[in-house]
């Protein structure tokens, strides 16, 4: 019986050739050239989006970085401008009348955006149950009508119905009894009357921010949520408030960052008083540049209302973390 033999491949005498393994070869990048149709897309795209960028650098970043500059100059119009540096500052921080703003500001962003907000989600969630189509659109347009009238004119109409002398809504009260109301000469019941004639007028876009949330949460939720005996108020409050709360943060901070530039309601209704009772920032960043042709201090306050803007924002989107659940 003979031996086998296999054969080394290392070995140089060997019949069977060694088999060496070549490195691989990288696949060669091909480069791909954007077809005409692409970059006609492309073009096309970027002219569809121009008038909206330049608008926005136009109308916005510019008066924004003139706002920042003009704050460090004293400027009256008539003399040249000379540069004043903080000064502007410290005279806002310490004028009585600009601090009093900001306290109102604040105080009717709190009331005016949680009674508008609680109003336009009551009537959305009435409105998204069982009822007619034709009564549903009814509805729907006449909530939104007030948000396309200009907010100068209901304020005009508002100042005759809430007169304290001849207004119609002493007359409708005193049918029954009371006695009429100094609704715009009186400090709290001003500011409560300006909070509501605001939110008469604001609270539309909420709505139909809120019907259209309520429209994408799947009927199937709520059906199995019946299922399980979620009804009325528990059903609202574990279901729908929580699938509606990217719709909810959408809708506080629009009507956070509308509530600190309000300007036409208090200044046609009460001019800022009784006092400085409803005097807002806008209304003093108004009457410090064109009734005071003080521009230096109205842009101060200006940017110093858009940096609390800003802050109430990025602060809103922090909270939003925990309290916005996404599906």
């Amino acid at each position: 019986m003979t031996n086998t033999q296999v054969p080394n491949t290392q070995d140089p005498n060997s019949q069977v050739p060694a088999v060496r393994s070549r490195p691989a070869t990288p696949p060669t990048a091909v480069a791909v050239r954007p077809s005409v149709r692409d970059r006609g897309a492309r073009l096309l795209a970027a002219l569809f989006l121009a008038p909206t960028v330049v608008g926005i650098v136009v109308f916005t970043v510019v008066p924004i970085i003139g706002s920042v500059v003009l704050s460090l100059f004293q400027w009256n119009v008539i003399d040249p401008p000379h540069f004043a540096g903080g000064a502007n500052y410290r005279t806002t921080f310490t004028d009585s009348t600009v601090l009093v703003s900001f306290r109102n500001t604040l105080l009717f962003m709190v009331f005016a955006v949680a009674l508008q907000l609680l109003i336009a989600l009551s009537l959305a969630l009435a409105l998204n149950g069982r009822m007619p189509g034709w009564l549903r659109a009814l509805f729907r347009s006449a909530f939104f009508f007030p948000l396309v009238l200009s907010a100068a004119s209901i304020s005009v109409v508002m100042k005759y119905l809430f007169n304290q002398d001849f207004g119609v809504v002493n007359w409708l009260i005193g049918l029954v009894g009371v006695a009429p109301v100094p609704w715009l000469t009186s400090e709290h019941a001003a500011m409560a009357t300006v909070i509501l004639v605001y939110v008469w007028q604001q609270f539309g876009f909420s709505f139909l921010l809120f019907v259209g949330g309520l429209n994408n949460i799947p009927k199937e939720i709520h059906e199995a949520a019946a299922l399980d005996g979620a009804t009325g108020l528990r059903k609202h409050l574990g279901i729908t408030l929580p699938l509606l709360s990217p719709t909810l943060l959408v809708a506080s901070v629009m009507g956070i960052i509308n509530a600190l530039q309000v300007f036409e309601q208090p200044y046609v209704l009460t001019d800022g008083g009784p006092g400085d009772a409803t005097r807002t920032v806008v209304m003093v960043i108004y009457e410090r540049a064109f009734e005071q042709l003080d521009f230096g201090e109205a842009s101060a306050v200006g940017v110093l209302l858009f940096a609390l803007i800003m802050a109430v924002t990025a602060l809103q989107f922090r909270l939003s973390r925990r309290f916005v659940h996404y599906q």
